[in-house]
């Protein structure tokens, strides 16, 4: 049995925070303590009343000044795009044709497919993410290659292969039946293995046919238990050929009811341009639309309403990610100062302490996965990061004036990076400094 009594200024959420001022969404101690003991956090609170509680001899780590929070969660990524991240000048479909199914098609070959997932892995400790959602490409050895290698690090990953059997090339293509039958067997092999869930996953309405819809909706009623990922709404054009391609339906969400994709654990990336009727269908089903701002601004795709949708009559659950690679950066805080951005062009502002909570407890809410990680409550999962607000000489010169924690979040979420991430604690191992010391 491991037991570590991390020391640092805590932080946590108990709820949305309101405003800069609402002290009550969250717990603070300047001077806190966590015990970790088998991968869980046992005690939290006040240093002095969790070193009480810790055995005699207990190694003891003291990260202060840094913040203790919990790990980073992004709700949207793709593995396979690592090598396109930063690819110019295309919108969402041409963009798709002439980047991403060209790159996804090498991932047939397994030794391609684990050397990827590992440098994806990589940046995910380096950037402070301990849990993502993760699309795979159509070959099973994607999937593979991706869950041996976060089993190996002992993360809590949910991931899937992409579904596909239509327009596109047919290096990545799959059918109806064989998406299903890989689907099946990628589930008995590593949903439930560690800390690994699957996620049931049509690409999009595009790209799969009528039957394969068929078929992903009837591996959701089997696997009612399961997380379901795909795309709506992404941009205009995509709506546009949505409906040539469904023209039986009301509108592009309509395609998802009808082949009963939606509800609490299904994650709809971008969700940008829904009407009023959309949006009704997910707050009533409990669907969440996934926030994805660097994605959308790189591909010039729109503006997601993130306001709009929290405070309608009938709310829309919200999640965060960094859609990597359509998305520019890996950094969980790169993406809520862009997404702070997005939130202002729609004439609302976004408290600092509401984007913390968005990437960790509210994202762990939108995954249903709360009582497990997005917290430093005691009995969940010990992935905890270690953030140091001083971290580069600019963020220095602006601490010297900071007063508040609010403040000094608003600061890490604007200029902090990979480099603002001290350490990564996965299951109560430190992280990050142990890849580190396996680069040196």
């Amino acid at each position: 049995m491991t037991t570590t009594l991390l020391r640092g200024r805590t932080l946590s959420f108990i709820r949305w925070p309101d405003s800069v001022d609402d002290h009550g969404a969250y717990a603070y101690e300047e001077d806190g303590g966590l015990l970790l003991k088998d991968g869980r956090i046992v005690a939290a609170g006040a240093y002095a009343d969790v070193a009480a509680q810790a055995e005699a001899g207990v190694q003891t780590i003291d990260h202060r000044p840094h913040l203790l929070l919990p790990g980073f969660i992004d709700a949207h990524v793709h593995v396979p795009q690592m090598q396109i991240i930063a690819s110019y000048g295309a919108e969402l479909l041409d963009w798709l044709n002439t980047y991403t199914f060209p790159e996804e098609s090498k991932f047939n070959n397994s030794q391609h497919g684990r050397r990827i997932a590992r440098l994806f892995v990589d940046e995910m400790v380096r950037h402070g993410t301990t849990t993502v959602v993760a699309y795979c490409s159509v070959h099973k050895e994607s999937v593979q290659a991706f869950f041996a290698e976060a089993h190996d690090r002992n993360l809590l990953v949910l991931a899937g292969k992409v579904m596909m059997d239509r327009n596109a090339p047919a290096a990545v293509l799959d059918t109806p039946q064989s998406g299903y039958d890989d689907t099946k067997a990628l589930i008995a092999e590593w949903h439930g293995r560690g800390r690994q869930h699957y996620v049931i996953t049509p690409r999009f309405a595009i790209t799969s046919s009528p039957e394969q819809m068929e078929m992903a909706g009837a591996l959701a009623r089997e696997f009612p238990d399961l997380h379901v990922q795909t795309h709506l709404s992404e941009n205009h054009a995509e709506i546009a050929f949505t409906q040539q391609l469904y023209p039986w339906s009301k509108d592009y969400t309509d395609i998802y009811a009808h082949y009963g994709l939606l509800g609490r654990r299904t994650l709809l990336g971008h969700s940008i341009h829904l009407s009023e009727r959309e949006a009704d269908v997910l707050s009533d089903s409990g669907s969440v639309a996934v926030f994805c701002p660097t994605s959308n601004l790189f591909l010039g795709s729109g503006l997601f309403d993130y306001q709009r949708y929290r405070t309608r009559e009938k709310p829309v659950r919200i999640a965060a990610a960094s859609d990597v690679g359509g998305g520019t950066n890996y950094s969980m805080l790169r993406t809520m100062d862009e997404g702070y951005k997005v939130i202002a062009l729609n004439g609302e502002k976004l408290n600092p302490l509401a984007s913390f909570w968005q990437v960790t407890l509210g994202n762990a809410q939108a995954l249903s996965l709360d009582d497990r990680i997005g917290t430093l409550d005691v009995g969940t999962d010990a992935d905890i990061i270690v953030l140091d607000s001083g971290a580069t000489p600019t963020m220095q010169l602006r601490m010297e004036t900071v007063e508040t924690l609010a403040e000094e979040l608003f600061l890490l979420q604007t200029l902090g990076d990979d480099r603002a991430v001290r350490e990564v604690y996965v299951a109560g191992r430190p992280a990050k400094s142990a890849m580190a010391s396996i680069l040196s």
